[in-house]
């Protein structure tokens, strides 16, 4: 009979395992409530009125214990429900926007900004569906100032990239990087006036 028992006990490990996530999930509104705070320094009385907060479905659990050897089960099993109590404790937590780097880089973009405004306005400028800005229209910028205006352009986007990276590194979550991006890059997009050029993906310009 008590050879029976670890295999009676299988199921329950599999149903257990099934249903918990180790993964740390992105948060993903409060990510979303950074980016507002970021762009409201950045553009100031530019900026649209930030619409509600849309909370994503959450993405699918993956299993910790997927492929462990039957030797590992038992140490898996402490693992896990350790795992478990942490899951239920844990609540989605705010994102910290708050380092020296990333208001240095905050501070950056809000000094750039009055010298791209009236690029955007006039559409020689658009923001890209990645996060970063793009010249849309070289012919709207006096010949005189178009090397000034890529240098602004380069410099704006190295500014964004370390930002959301340096947001990423400020959280103790490096894998982010993308997210933020994303997230970001709907924010300015969303935030931003109308009259303004977005560049899809499909690397067609519409204004907004």
């Amino acid at each position: 009979m008590s050879r029976l028992l670890p295999l009676l006990a299988m199921p329950l490990v599999l149903v257990a395992t099934a249903c918990v996530t180790i993964n740390v999930y992105f948060p993903a509104a409060a990510a979303q409530q950074a980016a507002d705070r970021v762009i409201d320094e950045v553009w100031g009385g530019r900026a649209r009125p930030a619409p509600a907060v849309r909370e994503p479905a959450p993405e699918e659990p993956t299993s910790f214990l997927h492929d462990l050897d039957d030797r590992l089960r038992f140490a898996g099993l402490q693992v896990l429900g350790f795992a478990m109590s942490s899951a239920q404790a844990q609540e989605e937590p705010d994102l910290q926007v708050d380092s020296p780097e990333i208001q240095r880089l905050t501070d950056a973009m809000e000094a750039r900004f009055p010298l791209l405004a009236p690029h955007y306005e006039s559409g020689a400028l658009g923001l890209g569906s990645d996060g970063y800005i793009a010249l849309r229209d070289a012919a709207a910028v006096p010949l005189s100032s178009r090397n000034q205006v890529r240098a602004w352009i380069a410099n704006e986007n190295a500014d964004r990239a370390s930002l959301y990276r340096e947001i990423a590194m400020a959280n103790g979550q490096p894998q982010w990087e993308t997210q933020i991006r994303r997230v970001f890059a709907d924010r300015w997009i969303e935030r931003a006036p109308a009259g303004w050029w977005v560049l899809e993906t499909n690397g067609a310009w519409r204004q907004k």
